[in-house]
Order: C-alpha cells, then structure tokens, then sequence
C-alpha cells in the first residue's frame, strides 16, 4: 500500500538554464536527500554528419533511378493509344499510316519485296571468340544494346576487326550476320531501320514468305561475303524461291545505302559465269527483279568517307574533339578511342568501296565542281542561280553566292582552300621518303597498330606540303598514308571511269560496283529508282590541319576553326557543306539515274527506264512526333511516310510512271548537265 501511496518523483530540469526552477525554490533550503545526490549531467549533444561527395552521388543515383522506374511504370501503365491522343491534341488528326491508306484503296500484296540493309545497319553476333569474349556465343556484338562495348571494349574492338592482311575472320574469331527480319528491323531498342516499312509493308497482306532481309556481313568486301558466307548464293536462291512461290511475279528490291552498291555487284555476279559469278546468265535480272529501289545510295561514294579513313573523322565527331579537346585521343585509362577506331574500321574492306568515284570528271578539280553556286542558306524553292534583292534606293542587285571550291576535297588550311589555284605551291608526296617512325619506342603505339605509325614525320611533312587534293588525289593520298589497306582494297573496288566498257578486264569483280565501269543488266523492263533526301547540309570537302606532334596522336584532324565570314556560309567547323540527305551528296545519290543511266548509254545498254525521287526534309515540329513523318535524313528517311507509299505502290504493281515519274527539288538536273562524261 505504501507503494501505491508514494508519489512520484518530477523529473530533473533538461535544460541547464533552468530559470523558472530557480524562481520558485528560490530561499528553500534543500533537504538532505538532494544536498548528498550527485550533481545532474547534461544530456550530450549529438553531432550532424558532414554530407560527402559520395552521399550527394548516391543521391542522384537513387533520384535518376527511381524517375527511370517511374517513367517506365507510367508508360507500361497507360493506354497503347495515349501517345497517339496526346499528338492529336496538339497537331491535330494524324494521317493514316501508308499501309492502311493504301490497304483502303484496295491495294494488295503482289511483287515480293527484298531488303538490302546498308554498312553498320545490319546486326552482327558471335559464334567464336576468344577467352574474353566467355558467354557471348550468338549474342550481338553489333547491334542491339551495345552492352559489351562498355564492359570489355578491347575485347569488342578485338572481335569486330578483320584481319588486317586477309580481310577476313582472324584466327579463332567468327562473327556471323544475324538473319531474318530482325537482322536490321531495328538498329538499337527503339531506333528503327527497316521496322517502319515492314510494318506498313504487312497492312497490306505481306509476311514473311513475301519479304526476305538480305542480310550480310556489311565489314567485307562484296566478293568476299561470298568466299566467306555464300551470302551472294543465297540470295539469288531465295530471289528464285520468292518468284517461284508468287505466281512468277518479280520481286521489287530496295537496297539502302551501301547496300545499293551490294546490290550493284549482286547484279553483276549472278549474271557472272563460274567461278567468279553466279551462273545465272544475262537474263537472269530481266526475269527476276521487276524494280530496284535505292534509298539513300552512295553511287559515286561519299566525301565523308575520305575523311573516315584518312583521320578516322567526321563533321560530328571533329565538334567533339574541339569541345573536349584531347579526349578522345587521351591516354588515360588506355581508352585512345580514335585509334582504337581507326584499327578497327581499317579492316573492314566494305568501307573502301564509298570512297568518291569519277576523280575530278564528276567531283571537279582545283578551279570547278558541279555545285558552283550553290547557296547553303534555307530555301523553299530556288529557280535561278541568284538571288535578287533591293539597294537603299530601291533598285533591283544580283547578290552572288559566295565561291566554294568543292572540288578541292583536302585542303590544309582555310586559306589554300579560297586561293586561286596558281597561287598554290604543290610540293610532291608521292614519292617523299617516310621516315622517323613515331611509334618504335612506344608499346602502348604499337598495340594500338595504324599505319601512320611507318609513315613517320617526314612523311606527315610531305602530306600536308601538298597542300590540297581531289577526288583523283585522294586516292593516292589514301595509298600513301594507308598502304596496306588500299593494296586489300585494290583488289576489290576501283574508282576510275571506264573507257570501252567492252574491255575484257571489266569482267573482273573489282569493277561490279562501280557504275562508271561496268554496265547495267539485260533488263529492259527493269526499273530503276534512286530516292533520297535533300535539303539537308551535308559533308562535302574538308580543311585539315597537321596534329600536335604527339607519339601515338593520329597525325591529321580537321580543322574546326576554319569557319566562314556569314552566317548561311557553307563553311561550318572546317567542314564545306552541300546538299543531301547529312550523308550522301545529292551529287552522288542522284547522278546516275538523272544523266548517266538515263535512256540507252554505253552504262545502260538496254535501256532499263530510271526515276529521281526526292523527299524534301522536314524536320519532326513536335517531340511526340519522333524522328519524324517527312525526314529526309540518311537514316530517318526510312520512316518518311511519302518514301514508304511509293514503294508499297510499286510492290502493289504499280510503275514508276503511275506513281508521278520524276520528283525532284534539288539542282541535280543542272548538275549533270556540267558534267562531261562520254555516254
């Protein structure tokens, strides 16, 4: 009972001011009880930790990462329509996809469809590797997600090259192409090649026993997928078994981008006799193939691969390199990314095949190109070679384009590349002793193997004492800086202009992709297309500057300071600008089919009829609209809903007539017209 009664005891004052305490016993006398306790304690204080640098990141890893799975949550969540609805409010009704507008008209499946997928597109998987490459068996070094070129990219480097002496697989590696439509229907999850088309494509009844994907290993020369893979077998095969299953109606092939000058030698081998040809005889393409419709083909080769080879550049990554200058030639942690990449593509042949054809009679000299007088401001429509505007008095004056000297390909330094041509002192390098090799005391150099390490500094000297160079020039320039490289190539591409196609030595394969040295087939009712975007500024001459001298640097970049003195200049970041589709000249993609295949030439001796189709670019206006509806770009053209109607009407048995003919915007015409070639 005691214990019930007793009460309880407050609790000592927290606080060590305690003044209210002090106020109300204040003339107390304490008794003895509290006089013998002990004095009370302060509760300690606890300390704030210090926020780090690594708190701070592993914060904004968990923020990124937990907005990824939201964002991922929402978009598995909400109706497959949403996105579609969301556009709609904002641009409006959507158009019907060509498929569908096409399948309302009544349009069915008729002439199978082949694809041809172009350099890089097509996916590419392992089926022997070496100790690094453990657990890769047919999973995608190409293509795909990409994975393994961050987790072991020497590994990756080291599979995807091509022996450098042969030009085939090296010991213990196999690389094979992956087959199907899904080789190429996307490049990366969510970045489509050729989905788009076959989607549109099965609106109207095809499937797969009606459209075949060509697919190849796009890293070896044309002949050699054959020595190799039998690729050009097999699809002369499977032609022959998609004629034979539909009724005896042609099949309708679409090569893109190097894959019209795949297709080009295909032409040329099945026609071949054995051992070097298909066995197929002269009419095979007239009775198989009812039209060929190249997107995007780099028929006289492209300006950007002269850059590619000679510095392993382009106009996107020399902006890298002067935003971050160094980076990717830095030693640091033994990335050397640029060199590492020019080892890796210095192997594969196929890339050889688009470097620019015709020399100087199609791409121009010193003094002249086809372009002169282009202007590289935007345009909607232009119909003369000026253009007119008012002085302060309001008289009419002819204001001139500015002066580009396309044909001038290399040029080291803005200032040799706007000179008069007799102003430029050419000091020769074709027969300059190289010497000083940059690499014989480095290892790190040696490993990471490109041939300007024989050419040495004296033979650098010699290169840019030359000064300035040509689509004729440029060949030997490749020859001198790349020897090894151009003797494999050699042996598959040529790059001349033929001078009596009768010559026997025009039977060889070498010649089969290049237009202006071999003839088309004996296809009369074959039809030919050449479709590509315009309005597009694309790579069409270099200025180039010679490196910090530096071991293991490659020697030569271009030069981004090289800028023009106006705004629309067509000078940008050292990178002279043309028309075209931001890959493929409008000059090479459209020059063939508008002049020199155009009616009975000595190139197309049976006459087979050619359209130009161009598709003005039209970049997408909202965000929701992806990569747009009416792209004219390399690569997005592939969704360009226009483009896709026009093949769907062909394969539905329509001729290039019914669809509209000719369909241009560019200057091409008036081009040609400046070209004098012997047809």
């Amino acid at each position: 009972m005691s214990l019930l009664r007793r009460r309880k005891q407050p609790p000592p004052p927290s606080d060590g001011d305690g003044s209210d305490h002090d106020d109300n016993d204040k003339g107390k006398k304490p008794s003895s009880s509290s006089s013998s306790a002990p004095p009370s304690k302060e509760p300690t204080r606890r300390t704030k930790a210090k926020w780090s640098c690594v708190d701070s990141c592993c914060w904004l890893v968990g923020c990124v990462c937990s907005a990824w799975w939201l964002l991922l949550f929402l978009y598995n969540a909400m109706p497959a329509s949403f996105p579609q609805y969301v556009t709609e409010a904002i641009t409006g009704p959507l158009p019907d996809p060509p498929g569908v507008k096409l399948q309302k008209e009544g349009l069915r499946v008729k002439h199978p469809v082949v694809f041809v997928p172009g350099i890089v597109t097509g996916g590419l998987e392992l089926w022997e590797g070496h100790q690094c490459a453990e657990g890769l068996f047919r999973k995608r070094l190409w293509g795909g997600t990409f994975g393994d070129v961050y987790k072991r990219p020497l590994c990756w480097v080291e599979h995807m090259s091509l022996d450098n002496e042969t030009g085939l697989d090296k010991p213990g590696i196999r690389v094979r192409p992956v087959t199907g439509l899904v080789a190429a229907d996307y490049f990366v999850p969510g970045y489509f090649v050729w989905a788009v088309l076959i989607a549109n494509l099965a609106r109207i009844g095809y499937e797969e026993k009606t459209m075949y994907m060509a697919a190849y290993d796009w890293r070896l020369s044309f002949q050699n997928t054959e020595v190799r893979d039998q690729t050009l077998s097999r699809i002369k095969s499977n032609i022959e078994l998609m004629v034979a299953t539909n009724g005896g109606n042609r099949v309708v092939v679409i090569p893109h981008s190097m894959g019209v000058l795949y297709f080009l030698h295909f032409m040329k081998w099945v026609e071949a006799p054995p051992p070097m040809g298909g066995g197929g005889g002269p009419n095979w393409c007239e009775k198989h193939i009812k039209a060929v419709m190249n997107i995007g083909g780099p028929f006289l080769g492209v300006p950007k691969a002269v850059a590619g080879l000679f510095s392993s550049e382009a106009k996107d990554v020399a902006v890298a390199r002067a935003i971050a200058p160094d980076v990717l030639d830095s030693d640091f942690l033994g990335l050397q990314t640029l060199r590492h990449l020019m080892r890796m593509t210095r192997t594969w042949d196929s890339t050889m095949s688009m470097i620019p054809k015709g020399g100087d009679t199609i791409w121009g000299n010193l003094d002249w190109s086809p372009e002169d007088g282009l202007e590289c401001k935007a345009k909607k429509h232009k119909t003369n070679d000026t253009d007119d505007s008012k002085d302060t008095n309001g008289e009419n004056i002819e204001v001139q384009p500015e002066p580009i000297n396309y044909g001038r390909l290399v040029s080291f330094g803005k200032d040799v590349a706007e000179a008069p041509s007799s102003e430029i002192e050419q000091i020769e390098f074709r027969d300059a002793v190289k010497g000083n090799n940059i690499a014989h005391s480095n290892t790190s150099c040696r490993e990471i193997w490109t041939e300007y390490h024989e050419l040495g500094w004296g033979g650098i000297k010699a290169v840019a004492d030359y000064k300035v160079y040509t689509a004729s020039s440029v060949i030997d320039l490749l020859h001198f800086v790349a020897p090894r490289m151009m003797q494999r190539g050699n042996v598959h591409f040529s790059y001349g202009i033929a001078d009596n196609l009768d010559d026997p030595k025009y039977q060889h394969y070498k010649y089969w992709s290049n237009p202006l040295e071999t003839k088309l087939p004996n296809a009369p009712d074959m039809e030919i297309f050449s479709m590509y975007g315009v309005g597009i500024p694309t790579e069409r001459a270099y200025v180039y500057k010679v490196a910090p001298q530096a071991e293991c640097n490659i020697p030569f970049r271009i030069d981004t300071s090289a800028e023009g003195g106006e705004e629309n200049s067509c000078l940008k970041g050292g990178v002279y600008l043309a028309d075209g589709d931001e890959t493929v000249p409008v000059l090479s993609a459209g020059y063939m089919c508008a002049k020199g295949w155009r009616g009975k030439t000595r190139f197309n001796p049976a006459g087979s009829k050619t359209y130009v189709r161009e598709y003005s670019h039209s970049p997408p206006s909202t965000l929701l609209e992806g990569r747009g509806t009416q792209s004219g770009a390399h690569v997005d053209i592939m969704g360009n809903l226009a483009l896709i109607e026009d093949i769907i009407r062909i394969a539905a048995g329509a001729t290039g007539e019914e669809i509209g003919g000719d369909q241009v915007y560019s200057d091409i015409f008036k081009w040609s017209k400046k070209i004098k070639l012997k047809l």
